[in-house]
């Protein structure tokens, strides 16, 4: 069991390797960041441990592996946050001690004093910080005020050494990672319209397809959503960063991916609600299956609205800028979809009749159509 457990784990690893070998992504920029955190608490070490031999030369590599973080912005502004929890929560625990004269006795007061410090809404999450540079005063033998000192010194100079490495060497720039999101919805939108007109063209859309289709345009939904939250970090990542003021001249996620955004969310709501229709349709609903005239005509705009969505992807996400000839043929796209549009809505009067479950079916097909041609049109 143990050795299958292992061989998982290696299975899993071993793309990921390829992956960071192979050129940028994710991963390589995983891989950096582990190994900068390293580089940090090794230099962090050298220095307060091995040249210096301070006395809680520990604390300086522990606070430098810590502040290489996902961006340099979150270096700083924890550092400032951890140094602060980190100096309330020294101060607080030798004043106390020396008072006592017992480390249980400090211990039993000052616990419940710094965690409750560490509540306060500036220190954010590194609040926390303050009850480990407590317990750092109490477990580690003899309180005095220049052991305190210096720990508060060497974290000092930790968070320096972090700060410095993340902001000096291979800074972190999330741009790739917004664009490449970005780009993953649009993909996907686009993969599953085509999907939806393939099947209703050719009458091949039973329940397990439809299904399935539904499933992706939910799934459509938390791939915007993890869009969104790139964009959050890229946004984070040009802060108080050398390297992102040479990239936000070459890429900026500003208003294009912003709006982008927006779109991207229109369409994965309107495309689950394309397909929500199409499965309850296809799985027995409340109304018949359309004639295959209908299906056409709605196939044909599904098509259209894929095609204008990959186009759209090409106008706003291009590194150097907006594509003019994409942008040309996107607006020939959007005429086309207006067409197919509007061909779908000359066949429904004579295919509703006097079905009023139909008539409920394709209102809601027709309003999602109008709903997807109307985001797609370019400023």
């Amino acid at each position: 069991m143990a050795i299958r457990a292992v061989r998982r784990c290696v299975g899993a690893a071993a793309p990921t390797v390829r992956r960071a070998w192979a050129g940028p992504g994710r991963e390589r920029d995983l891989a950096a960041q582990a190994a900068k955190a390293a580089l940090a608490a090794w230099v962090a070490w050298a220095v307060a441990g091995w040249w210096l031999a301070a006395p809680m030369a520990f604390v300086a590599p522990w606070v430098a592996v810590v502040l290489v973080e996902s961006t340099v912005y979150r270096s700083v502004a924890h550092g400032l946050q951890q140094l602060a929890a980190i100096a309330v929560g020294t101060a607080v625990a030798t004043a106390v001690a020396l008072m006592l004269d017992s480390t249980m006795a400090a211990m039993a007061l000052v616990l419940p004093a710094v965690l409750l410090m560490g509540q306060w809404r500036r220190l954010g999450s590194q609040g926390v910080y303050a009850a480990t540079g407590a317990l750092f005063v109490l477990t580690s033998g003899q309180v005095t005020v220049a052991s305190s000192a210096a720990r508060i010194a060497e974290a000092v100079f930790g968070a320096v050494v972090g700060v410095v490495v993340n902001a000096l060497i291979r800074p972190p720039v999330y741009l790739r990672d917004s664009r490449s999101a970005l780009e993953d919805a649009a993909c996907e939108a686009q993969e599953i319209l085509d999907a939806v007109a393939d099947g209703l063209a050719t009458g091949q859309w039973d329940g397990h397809p439809a299904g399935d289709w539904h499933e992706r345009a939910l799934h459509l939904g938390r791939l915007v959503d993890q869009a969104r939250s790139a964009i959050g970090w890229s946004h984070e990542s040009m802060r108080v960063n050398p390297r992102g003021r040479r990239k936000r001249t070459l890429a900026t996620p500003g208003k294009a991916y912003a709006d982008a955004l927006a779109v991207l969310d229109y369409v994965a709501v309107h495309t689950s609600g394309v397909t929500r229709t199409v499965w309850e349709t296809a799985d027995g609903g409340r109304a018949a299956r359309p004639p295959a005239g209908i299906t056409r005509a709605y196939a044909d705009f599904l098509r259209q609205t894929a095609r204008a969505i990959r186009l759209y992807s090409q106008t706003r996400f291009a590194p150097g800028g907006r594509d003019a000839s994409a942008a040309e043929e996107l607006r020939e796209a959007v005429g086309e979809l207006h067409r197919a549009l509007d061909a779908f809505r000359r066949r429904l009067p004579g295919a509703v009749s006097d079905d009023p479950d139909a008539l409920v079916t394709y209102g809601t097909l027709l309003a999602q159509a109008h709903r997807l041609a109307h985001q797609l049109v370019q400023d």
